[in-house]
């Protein structure tokens, strides 16, 4: 019988460990490493227990292809949730958007960035300037400037480097937040939080799916939505870098006019 890793809070939404669990199993459906669900409840979630090893080349390697195919898996939207799942989606203990967008530009900027601005502001994390950069960046997306025709892939939507867990089998994915998105998010969000092995996860990635020729020039676009989360609740060095990124994509959609 596999050893059983159980959370539980009564602090929280209903949906809140139902999110976690329906979101690992559509992700699961789509070739995605990630932990077993055991067990889930309105207060607690019961995953198979990991036990951590070194970052090495090829189990990198296999997660970035494991990661191709499962972008690959598709998502009814950008924005849609979990197939199968109707209630509500969080990333961390925020609320995430299940709006549903045919077009990724004006998903990403009114679902993905501007929700958190309000309260990276109250917070004082935000500045003036950084946020009007931010407005400005936002701008753009919504009318269109980085839209490409990559269909909705199945993001796991908060890939930071603690929610991959090394193991003697593979890396292994936990606590997403799924949902329809862009598959350069996912892999903008290892980039961030500096991933170990992200160039051998990178080639792995390739290797199966190659990406769009200048995705390096838009990691910063694709950070802006764990930027803004960040800059909401952990301290105004997000609200700084979140200035910092939206300025590199105003001025990247400069150079491309």
């Amino acid at each position: 019988m596999s050893r059983v890793f159980r959370k539980d809070r009564r602090d929280v939404d209903p949906d809140f460990f139902r999110a976690e669990a329906a979101g690992l199993r559509w992700l699961g459906d789509g070739g995605g490493p990630v932990v077993e669900v055991l067990a889930v409840g309105e207060d607690f979630i019961e995953l198979e227990h990991l036990t951590s090893t070194r970052p090495a080349e090829t189990p990198a390697r296999d997660l970035g292809s494991a990661l191709a195919r499962m972008h690959d898996a598709g998502a009814s939207g950008f924005g849609g949730p979990p197939d199968g799942y109707d209630g509500r989606q969080f990333i961390g203990e925020r609320p995430l958007s299940t709006r549903v967008h045919d077009r990724w530009g004006v998903f990403y900027a009114e679902e993905r960035v501007l929700p958190y601005l309000p309260p990276a502001i109250e917070a004082g994390n935000l500045g003036p300037e950084d946020a009007a950069a931010t407005h400005e960046a936002c701008a753009l997306l919504a009318g269109g400037a980085f839209d490409d025709d990559d269909p909705p892939a199945r993001l796991h939507g908060d890939l930071w480097t603690g929610n991959v867990v090394w193991t003697a089998q593979g890396a292994v994915l936990i606590d997403p937040a799924a949902h329809g998105g862009h598959r350069e998010t996912d892999l903008a969000m290892l980039a961030l939080f500096g991933c170990p092995q992200l160039t051998e996860i990178l080639a792995g990635y390739q290797r199966e799916h190659a990406l769009r020729a200048g995705w390096e020039d838009r990691i910063a676009l694709h950070q802006l939505h764990p930027l803004a989360v960040h800059a909401a609740g952990h301290g105004p060095s997000y609200g700084t870098a979140l200035g910092r990124a939206a300025r590199a994509c105003v001025a990247l959609a400069e150079r491309g006019r």
